[in-house]
């Protein structure tokens, strides 16, 4: 398969269009460093003043949507340590999450000395939504370039959790641990305005309940009434320096360790074998080629170390299990 020769796209990726010197058509329209740099200085300028001005009105200052991974990991440290925000962090347990993930949530937490909850949604509600997942057509094409649509289920699961605990709680910022890879720098710091947190809250609702049915009632925010107060999403490693070492030298100082079991793409969740596994047999691409091209031409990682991620194939014996677990 052909890859484009700067960053990892493969010419089956959506709008590759790799052209005769080998460049994919994502390097050709890529804005400088300069460019970027300039705008993640501005949303860590505005997040900055947002921590100021909002810092220590509620019980609460920040929800972390937390798996217990290395990134959302970092982004809970910083957030305590740096920002000196008082953090609730939130699990979504998915029945999949490596038993190593879960102790370091247990593990950090106790250093950090943060408040943790565990929101464990029943087997039987979980397997209905990412079996579905599999063969619907419930997310768009465009969500499907960045992440599988099991893990596009899951996500919708953990953001609705997230939503409904803060709403709860009225806590003025969500945080999440998306790479820069995972998430565009414009929306690394969002406003929810009361349109868009209803619009994102239906759509979001509908697209699981269509998956998973009524059962889900029960972990769906109120979407008739509007957020008390200010709302904020925030990805703050979308607009702060990236550094895989860094970030791996700091959290391991509070205990945390990288699970054996999750293979190269994930730091907290044997799901994703399966899910990657199914990805690439339907659409012919990694769900993770697009991160890791993106982390890449950022010069986050090295080409080679992107390529290795991408080439390592899912564990045959933990994916039979997970299809064994899902009933597939």
């Amino acid at each position: 398969m052909r890859r484009c020769q700067r960053c990892t796209l493969p010419e089956t990726f959506p709008g590759a269009a790799i052209d005769g010197q080998g460049v994919c058509r994502y390097c050709r329209q890529a804005r400088s460093p300069k460019e970027d740099l300039a705008q993640r200085g501005k949303l860590e300028f505005r997040f900055s003043r947002l921590v100021e001005r909002l810092r220590g009105r509620q019980s609460y200052d920040c929800l972390v949507s937390w798996s217990g991974g290395k990134d959302s990991t970092y982004v809970l440290t910083l957030l305590k340590q740096d920002y000196g925000l008082r953090p609730l962090a939130v699990t979504f347990d998915n029945g999949f999450l490596s038993p190593q993930a879960l102790d370091n949530c247990r593990t950090v937490a106790n250093q950090l000395g943060v408040d943790h909850i565990i929101v464990a949604p029943k087997f039987d509600l979980l397997r209905r939504l990412f079996v579905s997942s599999v063969d619907s057509a419930c997310f768009p094409r465009v969500a499907l370039r960045r992440a599988s649509s099991i893990c596009n289920a899951c996500m919708g699961m953990n953001k609705l959790i997230a939503l409904q605990l803060a709403q709860e709680k009225k806590i003025p910022f969500l945080a999440y641990g998306w790479s820069p890879g995972q998430i565009p720098i414009p929306s690394a710091l969002l406003a929810y305005t009361p349109s868009l947190l209803q619009t994102i809250l239906q759509s979001t609702a509908a697209s699981l309940q269509r998956l998973a049915g009524e059962t889900l009632q029960a972990y769906l925010p109120d979407t008739g009434t509007t957020y008390p107060i200010e709302l904020y999403s925030v990805s703050p490693l979308g607009f702060l320096r990236y550094d895989e070492v860094q970030i791996r030298r700091r959290i391991s100082g509070l205990g945390w360790k990288p699970p054996d079991d999750t293979g190269p793409n994930s730091s907290n969740c044997l799901l994703n074998a399966l899910a990657s596994s199914i990805h690439y047999q339907q659409f012919g691409y990694h769900p993770y080629d697009m991160e890791l091209a993106t982390l890449v031409r950022m010069g986050c990682i090295a080409r080679g170390e992107a390529l290795r991620r991408l080439e390592v194939a899912p564990d045959p014996a933990l994916v039979a299990s997970i299809r064994t677990r899902l009933g597939l």
